[in-house]
């Protein structure tokens, strides 16, 4: 039986999560794959979780009070900028189904993180991709210049999802300021707690300065709650009413709010673990361009090899050592940093490269 569906999903990719690694010739596998953070919850995270599961029988609160309250506190300001989703995903989604009517533009750097064209597409509105500048960050003046009457949203994602590349405080700021008012900036920082450019755009701050900017945060990644999915926005209160209206209902589940609350108790704890894996960014990245790796700084929990047309070989490499990677055909390799022992294999990989191929552009 056919069943009708919306013209042109045929054609419509769906997301591609990170790919699940095998073991090979005996090695222990690693995904490195999709910016998982390597180290299980903690202690006090599990127990807040523990004892949530009794009540699974019922609806969690759909408002999420009390976290949304820890969250406010958190960045001094009132419940009512803040908007809660099943990850900074969602909250993304609910930005674009709230801001846009079919065949509004929204603008993203591209290559970026690779839901906003297929969220984009999915909610009616149209993709507006503008190139990265050869750094691998965001060429801020091109997307200001082309920014049109139907351009209602621009995403910003800094640290930049795969390349790790940073906005200065400056270009961000002077960008909001080229853009129209009734265009709203959402400056995507799901890396922020990995970054330690000093010189950093820092979305509260502008948040503070500009009706038009909103921020996306996520406790996936330094939090180490990817599996609960739970993200969210910090907004003006008018947008942050639209998104409560179309986000998923009860979406955020009472697991995911108790481990966000415990997460947020336990920030000194996890800082531990986040200084940790900074140190092995860089301890990682320094090996890379000592191999002669076409390796890109990083303020982000990956690194971003521009292998260009030697992608297909060096991924075949990695996996080969029970290595899962995201290869972007053509284009580069994103590689997530692990614990120890999975970095020392990053390293290994590193020194196999170097004998395998001619020195890399």
């Amino acid at each position: 039986m056919n069943i009708p569906h919306r013209a042109g999903l045929e054609n419509f990719p769906s997301y591609r999560q990170g790919k699940t690694p095998a073991d090979a010739d005996g090695l222990k596998a690693f995904k490195l794959s999709s910016n998982e953070n390597p180290y299980p919850p903690l202690p006090s995270v599990v127990q807040a979780v523990t004892r949530a599961v009794s009540g699974i029988n019922l609806y969690p609160e759909i408002a999420a009070e009390e976290l949304t309250g820890a969250l406010a506190a958190r960045w001094a300001v009132e419940p009512e900028n803040i908007a809660l989703g099943t990850g900074s995903v969602e909250v993304a989604s609910q930005i674009i189904h709230a801001a846009t009517n079919p065949g509004d533009q929204v603008m993203f750097a591209w290559r970026s993180f690779e839901a906003y064209p297929l969220l984009v597409t999915a909610a009616g509105a149209t993709p507006q991709p503008i190139p990265l500048a050869p750094d691998g960050g965001h060429d801020l003046a091109a997307m200001a210049a082309a920014v049109t009457p139907k351009t209602r949203v621009v995403f910003v994602c800094n640290p930049n999802n795969p390349t790790g590349n940073v906005l200065s405080a400056g270009a961000v700021e002077s960008f909001i300021q080229a853009v129209p008012s009734s265009t709203l900036v959402v400056l995507d920082e799901a890396y922020l707690h990995f970054n330690r450019a000093e010189d950093t755009a820092v979305g509260i701050d502008l948040f503070r300065k500009y009706p038009n900017v909103a921020v996306l945060h996520t406790f996936s990644k330094a939090y180490g709650l990817a599996g609960l999915r739970l993200g969210y926005a910090v907004a003006a209160p008018g947008l942050v009413t639209a998104l409560r209206k179309v986000a998923v209902p009860f979406g955020v589940t009472a697991l995911a709010q108790e481990a966000g609350l415990a997460s947020l108790r336990a920030e000194d704890e996890l800082q531990e673990r986040i200084d940790t894996l900074v140190s092995e960014r860089g301890r990682v990245y320094d090996a890379l361009l000592e191999a002669g790796l076409p390796v890109l700084p990083s303020e982000a929990n990956f690194l971003w090899l521009q292998s260009g047309d030697r992608t297909g070989t060096l991924t075949e490499l990695f996996e080969r050592n029970a290595l899962s990677i995201r290869a972007f055909p053509g284009e580069g390799i994103r590689i997530t940093i692990g614990d120890a022992e999975a970095n020392n294999r990053i390293l290994a990989v590193a020194r196999q490269a170097t004998a395998l191929l001619a020195p890399l552009p």
